[in-house]
């Protein structure tokens, strides 16, 4: 078959371009190196919706972030994820922090983001009364938002698939070339495909895309960043999603709710050589704490439940880079989508488009709509978020709603098999969790990822050793223990 839109990556940003090109006449694949979506940096971030302040104006960056802020509302009421406007304070904890205070306001209004305010000591404090209260003063900005990484990008995948858009996963891609005047050869380790346009949305390895079609402009430089993630219990320790003055290197440590009401901390940011380094670390752990010390000094030095960490995808120059290649129009480079990338996705994705619908116009025929495109998604059927009447009806459909797999997130069998049954389809263990949150709890999957795994080899007809944590390499069970030990252990 013969694609006219083929799209490199599946995180956030290539899942919202998919979903927008699935609203026309195209026919469009996404390829991706991991066995699911949102495996990159959209499964490791802060899940902030920024307003928009600290974007340079004039930057591409902070138009499409001031977009795509504005777009939430809709997007998450029609795909059925998890958004909530809780806004954003950032800190001064000096007179000249106050100055950048008045600074990143100033450039908020010359980006358009409505409703900025600067806060008193007494005005931040009873917002967050769990604040330093030597702090000089905050700025305000209620359209700031939290919502989940993952569960966006998974949202946008599966809006687009239901629409038409073929996700081939596990497919890495290992060379671009012309195959004719008017097509590209994609070769990936699982096939070929051939392809009229091709989008590279491949986040921090789209430098390196970007090249195989000879395309040297820009490169891309991993910046880690480490997290901890703390137990519900500490969930409303602050409403607000609170930030320290900006520096060169990013927007600083924040704390803030999530959406699933656990309590986060992080991120550091850290310049790292190997585009693979999600390893945390005690020194980045240990500044990610005493940073946020210093915005709430009641942080718990327990009930961590896990830490983690991810990469951004830092282009020369600062900003978004989404436009033409230099050797080919008819591929188009998305690439050093950043923070504020999740906020500006929405925004990204029509902007692809328009550059799409510009490029084909030329050749004669532009975008044409489908009339049977459907912006509407509903996600996995949320036991614990259910009232008892609406449980007793899942459990009397199906009676696999009444058995439950993960009790630190109340997930049932009935979930689970739901997130099998998806498209794109949820393949490991991983997948599951990104899509229930069973495995997401305090004990981090301690208890439940034996029974989950025999749910995935029932429904699925996988073997148990060949059921994997995230793809190649990641295996839960190497075997059985008399294969090891020979017939006559004794366990």
């Amino acid at each position: 078959m013969i694609y006219d839109v083929a799209i490199v990556g599946a995180g956030v940003t290539g899942a919202m371009i998919a979903r927008e090109l699935g609203m026309y006449d195209l026919s469009v694949c996404v390829v991706e190196a991991e066995a699911d979506v949102a495996s990159g940096a959209s499964r490791a971030n802060s899940g902030i919706v920024h307003a928009g302040y600290d974007c340079k104006p004039g930057t591409l960056m902070a138009r499409l972030n001031v977009e795509g802020n504005i777009m939430y509302d809709d997007i998450s009421r029609e795909l059925d994820f998890p958004f909530k406007r809780n806004g954003s304070m950032v800190l001064a904890f000096t007179e000249e922090d106050m100055q950048t205070l008045y600074h990143l306001m100033d450039q908020g209004i010359k980006n358009g983001v409505t409703q900025l305010k600067i806060l008193t000591t007494q005005e931040a404090l009873r917002m967050e009364p769990n604040l330093n209260p030597d702090i000089k003063g905050a700025l305000w900005a209620p359209t700031g938002g939290i919502t989940s990484p993952f569960e966006v990008t998974i949202a946008m995948a599966e809006n687009a698939a239901e629409n038409g858009v073929q996700f081939y996963l596990d497919h890495a891609v290992l060379s671009i070339q012309r195959y004719s005047d008017e097509k590209f050869r994609i070769t990936t380790s699982k096939g070929d495909f051939i392809s009229r346009y091709v989008i590279n949305a491949a986040g921090i390895n789209s430098d390196l895309i970007g090249q195989m079609v000879g395309e040297h402009s820009f490169s891309i430089h991993p910046r880690k960043g480490e997290y901890c993630l703390y137990d519900k219990k500490w969930g409303d320790l602050v409403t607000s999603t609170i930030f320290q003055p900006p520096s060169r290197l990013g927007k600083g440590v924040l704390v803030t709710p999530t959406v699933d009401g656990n309590l986060l901390v992080g991120p550091d940011a850290v310049d790292v050589d190997q585009r693979d380094d999600v390893n945390t670390t005690d020194d980045g752990l240990r500044f990610v704490y005493q940073k946020a010390l210093e915005s709430v000094p009641y942080l718990p030095r327990t009930d961590i439940i896990t830490q983690f960490a991810g990469l951004r995808a830092i282009a020369d120059g600062g900003d978004f880079i989404i436009r033409p290649s230099n050797t080919a129009e008819e591929f188009i480079q998305v690439a050093g989508i950043c923070s504020p990338g999740l906020s500006a996705a929405p925004a990204i994705g029509k902007y692809v488009a328009d550059i799409l619908n510009g490029i084909m116009q030329k050749k004669g025929r532009g975008l044409e709509s489908r009339r049977d495109f459907n912006p509407n998604r509903r996600g996995i059927s949320r036991f614990s978020d259910a009232d008892w009447n609406t449980r007793a009806e899942l459990i009397k459909k199906d009676q696999r709603f009444g058995r439950i797999i993960c009790r630190c997130e109340m997930v049932t069998e009935g979930e689970i098999v739901q997130a099998l049954r998806r498209n794109p389809p949820a393949l490991t263990v991983d997948a599951i969790k990104r899509r229930t949150r069973a495995g997401m709890g305090r004990c981090q999957g301690g208890f439940c990822t034996p029974r989950i795994m025999e749910i995935m080899e029932r429904e699925l007809g996988i073997p148990m050793d060949r059921i994997t944590k995230k793809g190649e390499g990641s295996k839960m069970v190497l075997g059985k223990i008399k294969d090891f030990l020979g017939e006559d252990a004794r366990c």
